[in-house]
């Protein structure tokens, strides 16, 4: 029986790359499994969690169980960040709450980060992709320290027929992104991004590959001032055939 899944598609996906939700779709369907789509959801709430507003993440967390809790199967996220915090931020969230943290204990127990997914859920590690050229690899931070998610992409992208992976200097170090950190401390920020240029044009890579989209709109946007010629796009796209 074919399994379905229920899709998360996360708020920088749906606004600013909706291939990247199409490349999670067509290449979960190649995998055999089935995608739902509950037409409910909304954001997370994590913004506003990381900024220490927890008065206005909770009604966004509870929509957002609400929503999953209407719709059955295990919940595919294409973002290590917003699949932290339905893991881990939404316990610390309702801690103490006898009738929402269950709720959100059952939520957190059926949901996945994308290529976690692929490799622990449905012990898929080559997708049959096909890249000519070299991939490098960022660490995104929610998913390497969070959910502990690592050996996961790298395993994906290593059978990626025709790629040349080459392992990215400070991999593991924060792309300065962080959501409302850079607008917080922007200077400090550009620091971080800067460094993370660096490393990457050492590598000599065409292509830069990330696990979330924050990271990816970052760190593009930092290769595209300085004029570099390295490009970032989402592991699903490469996956997909797409991310050429």
């Amino acid at each position: 029986m074919t399994e379905t899944i229920q899709l998360f598609v996360t708020c920088i996906l749906d606004t600013l790359y909706p291939q990247v939700g199409e490349a999670v779709v067509s290449v979960l369907e190649r995998c055999g499994v089935q995608v739902a789509f509950p037409a409910g959801q909304t954001c997370c709430g994590q913004p506003a969690f990381n900024a220490g507003l927890r008065g206005e993440a909770r009604p966004m967390a509870q929509h957002t169980i609400r929503t999953f809790e209407q719709a059955p199967g295990r919940v595919v996220v294409p973002s290590g960040s917003c699949a932290a915090m339905i893991r881990h931020g939404y316990l610390e969230l309702f801690a103490g709450d006898a009738d929402w943290l269950p709720r959100a204990q059952a939520l957190a127990a059926r949901t996945f980060e994308f290529s976690e997914f692929l490799v622990d859920g449905l012990g898929v590690s080559d997708v049959g992709a096909v890249f000519d050229g070299t991939l490098t690899y960022h660490s995104s931070c929610h998913l390497l320290r969070e959910l502990g998610v690592d050996r996961q992409p790298h395993l994906l992208l290593a059978n990626v027929r025709g790629a040349r992976l080459v392992e990215l200097p400070g991999t593991q170090e924060c792309c300065g992104f962080g959501g409302v950190f850079s607008v917080e401390q922007p200077a400090i920020s550009s620091a971080m991004l800067e460094r993370k240029l660096d490393n990457i044009q050492s590598t000599g890579a065409d292509v830069v590959v990330a696990c979330d989209s924050g990271c990816v709109t970052n760190i593009n946007g930092g290769l595209r001032r300085g004029g570099r010629s390295p490009r970032v796009v989402h592991i699903a796209e490469i996956l997909a055939g797409v991310g050429r």
